[in-house]
């Protein structure tokens, strides 16, 4: 049943109001209606594109918390940090990240969104990962959105903080892995340790 243009726009106004990060792609599928009306409907509600949603939401008060590395440096938009604790970004999959010839993703991009958000979260001046164990799950292709939920779940017996990020399309897991970080905070006496030796 085809929905009138007033009941489509207050549907829509109320899946972004759920969904703030869904793309306009994702909607004209979900509605059924190409994306030019999906943005004509935007425009005549009043609400901004994805962008300017996702800086909306991405506050200065954890912007200027990130440590270890720049926010710019971050591979994706970061949309909530909370240090030592847990991270989320996000990342479109444009025609730059893929193969040509078959429009899928190149994993060191979906590794790099992983790691980088993995360094974000650690509450530190340094924080280099050590190593990682890996898991790609399915192929990613141009076009889809791909959120990095990284959380931080304590430290390894070398006291390397534990850093496990999943990544998903939609609600699908597409990667998982977990990040063994050393940081400068609680290694400062390794060094002398190891020269003791």
């Amino acid at each position: 049943m085809r929905r009138t243009k007033s009941e489509r726009q207050r549907m829509l106004k109320e899946t972004i109001e759920q969904t703030p990060f869904i793309t306009d792609e994702e909607l004209s599928r979900k509605f059924s209606v190409s994306i030019q009306t999906i943005r004509l409907d935007r425009l005549e509600l009043s609400i901004p594109e994805l962008r300017q949603r996702i800086r909306s939401v991405a506050t200065d008060q954890w912007n200027e918390t990130v440590k270890a590395l720049p926010l710019e440096e971050v591979i994706g938009e970061v949309i909530d940090l909370e240090l030592d604790q847990r991270a989320i970004s996000i990342m479109d999959i444009s025609s730059e990240l893929v193969f040509s010839r078959n429009k899928i993703a190149r994993g060191h991009h979906l590794f790099a969104q992983a790691n980088s958000l993995a360094v974000a979260v650690i509450n530190d001046e340094l924080a280099l990962t050590v190593k990682t164990e890996l898991k790609f799950i399915r192929q990613v292709k141009q076009g889809e959105r791909v959120i990095a939920k990284a959380t931080v779940e304590g430290k390894d017996d070398k006291g390397h903080s534990i850093v496990h990020v999943n990544s998903f399309v939609e609600n699908e897991l597409v990667f998982t892995g977990v990040f063994h970080m050393y940081q400068t905070s609680g290694h400062k006496g390794e060094q002398n340790d190891e020269n003791s030796n």
